[in-house]
C-alpha cells in the first residue's frame, strides 16, 4: 500500500525520483576530466609508460577519481622505481616505512629512499635527510641530513624545507636563525605539510623570528595534528589543556594526547597518564606510564628503588 503524505507536509520525492537523482551523479562524476585522466593514466601505463604509472599510483593512495588501492600503488611505485622513475622509489619507501600497501620494512624503505634521492626523486633525499638526523638505521649525521635537506628544499620539496627549518630553529649544525626558519615552515605549512605548521607554531608560541601570538601558535598546532603529525597534536593538547591562547578542554587535550602516545609520543603518554589520574583511573595511567617509558620519556621510567629499601 502506498504511503499517503499526511495533510500540511510537503510530498516526499519517490524512490524512483531519488533513484534517478543517484544516477544523475555517478555520471556527472564519471564525466568529470579527472576520471578521464585516470583511465588515460591506466591505459599508458599498460602501455609500458612508467612515469604514467607513478601518476597513476599517486591517485590510487590518495583515492582520486579512482577506487584507493594501497596495494596495487605500491606494485606501481615498484614499477615506476624499476624504470628509473627516482619519484616512483621515493614513494616506494615511504610505503615501506608505514607499511601502506606493503609490509612494513625499514631496511627495504631506506634502500628505496636511497634509489630514489640519487635519481632526482627529492622526497627520497628529505627523508633520507630525516634518518640521517634520528640516527635511524643509519650512523647518525647531522651534517649529511641538513645537506640533503637544503638538496631537496632547493627543489621545492616543502618536506624538506620544513625540516631544513627546524635545523635553523636549533642552530643544529646551521647558525641559529629563527627568521630563516620561520620562513621556511610558513612556506611548507602553506603546502599542507604539517611539520611546517608544527615549527611555525611553536615560534609563534616562543615569539621567536616571529611575533608572539598564543591564537595563532594554536591554530597552526591544530592544524599540524590534523596533517598527521603527532608532536602536532601534543602541542595543541598542551595548549587546550592550559587554555593558551584557546578556551580551556582538559577532555579534548586528554583525547588528543592519548592519540599522540598510540603514535609513540613518550611525553604524550605521559601528560595523558596524569589527566586519567585525575579522573581516578589508575589502572589506565599506569598502563600509560609504562607505554611512556617504553616510547623513550625517561621521567615516566620507574625510579630503582635503593638498595636494602
Amino acid at each position: 500500500m502506498r504511503t499517503r503524505t499526511p495533510p500540511g507536509e510537503p510530498a516526499r520525492p519517490g524512490a524512483l525520483y531519488l533513484l534517478c537523482l543517484m544516477l544523475a551523479g555517478l555520471a556527472l562524476v564519471a564525466c568529470h576530466p579527472g576520471n578521464e585522466e585516470a583511465k588515460r593514466l591506466r591505459g599508458v601505463c599498460q602501455a609500458g609508460d612508467v612515469a604514467a604509472c607513478n601518476q597513476l599510483a599517486r591517485k590510487l593512495q590518495k583515492g582520486e577519481y579512482v577506487l584507493r588501492d594501497d596495494t596495487h600503488a605500491a606494485e606501481l611505485f615498484e614499477q615506476a622505481c624499476t624504470g628509473g622513475v627516482g619519484d616512483g622509489c621515493a614513494s616506494l619507501g615511504v610505503a615501506y616505512q608505514q607499511g601502506t600497501g606493503v609490509k612494513r620494512d625499514s631496511a627495504r624503505a631506506l634502500n628505496f629512499l636511497r634509489q630514489g634521492c640519487e635519481r632526482g626523486g627529492m622526497d627520497g633525499c628529505a627523508r633520507l635527510g630525516v634518518l640521517y638526523r634520528q640516527g635511524a638505521g643509519v650512523a647518525r649525521d647531522t651534517a649529511r641530513a641538513a645537506a640533503l635537506f637544503q638538496q631537496s628544499c632547493d627543489a621545492s620539496n616543502q618536506f624538506g624545507c620544513a625540516h631544513l627549518g627546524t635545523m635553523y630553529a636549533a642552530g643544529e649544525v646551521v647558525p641559529q636563525d629563527f627568521t630563516r626558519a620561520a620562513a621556511l615552515f610558513k612556506r611548507s605549512c602553506d603546502d599542507k605539510v604539517a611539520v611546517g605548521c608544527l615549527g611555525l607554531g611553536r615560534l609563534h608560541a616562543a615569539g621567536n623570528g616571529v611575533p608572539r601570538n598564543d591564537s595563532t601558535a594554536a591554530a597552526l598546532f591544530d592544524k599540524s595534528c590534523d596533517g598527521g603529525e603527532a608532536a602536532g597534536c601534543f602541542e595543541y593538547a598542551v595548549v587546550l589543556e592550559a587554555g593558551r591562547g584557546v578556551p580551556p578542554q582538559s577532555i579534548r587535550a586528554m583525547e588528543l594526547f592519548t592519540d599522540a602516545c598510540d603514535q609513540r609520543h613518550g611525553e604524550a603518554c605521559a601528560r595523558a597518564a596524569t589527566l586519567y589520574d585525575g579522573l581516578g583511573s589508575r589502572q589506565r595511567a599506569q598502563s600509560l606510564r609504562r607505554r611512556s617509558c617504553e616510547y623513550g620519556y625517561a621521567p615516566a621510567c620507574e625510579k630503582p628503588k635503593p638498595a636494602g629499601a
